[in-house]
């Protein structure tokens, strides 16, 4: 597989939409075939909500990307200070380390504020992924608004 180089950078507000869409799109192929109806429009009205651009806009929601050649190839959010949210990488690029990168940068950005734990709810299709890069279960999958996933944590 041809490695492309990326650069991780702070999503931008004119680039919101199109990190949404990359979410959506990602999310369609990879994780709705697992989930109920409930769970689709669930995972649809989360991304979709103008609270969480809001949110977004005024520095309460952080986001990142991997860029090649300024085209977003993956994002990753934290909410509550330390809790990775929506971490998604176009089809095109998976297994090139973007997924890894984007977690490592947002864990680094962490320490500096002097953060010691790292939470995610994994869906089922990233339990492997986040287990291969140190995240335990702290919990069995839980079922919640039809979304699927096992709460985990990363001690840093």
């Amino acid at each position: 597989m041809k490695s492309m180089s990326y650069l991780v950078r702070p999503i931008q507000r004119n680039e919101w939409e199109d990190a949404m869409q990359l979410a959506w799109d990602t999310f369609l192929i990879y994780e709705a075939p697992e989930y109920s109806r409930e769970g689709i429009n669930s995972f649809r009205n989360f991304i979709r909500d103008p609270i969480l651009k809001r949110m977004f806009i005024m520095g309460e929601y952080i986001a990142y990307g991997a860029f090649i050649n300024e085209q977003i190839a993956g994002i990753i959010g934290i909410r509550n200070t330390s809790h990775i949210s929506l971490l998604f990488v176009e089809t095109g690029q998976h297994h090139r380390g973007i997924a890894t990168a984007l977690v490592r940068h947002c864990v680094s950005k962490l320490k500096e504020h002097d953060i010691k734990t790292v939470t995610v709810n994994s869906s089922p299709y990233a339990v492997g992924f986040y287990h291969r890069i140190g995240f335990v279960d702290t919990s069995e999958e839980i079922v919640s608004d039809g979304i699927r996933y096992t709460p985990m944590k990363l001690t840093i």
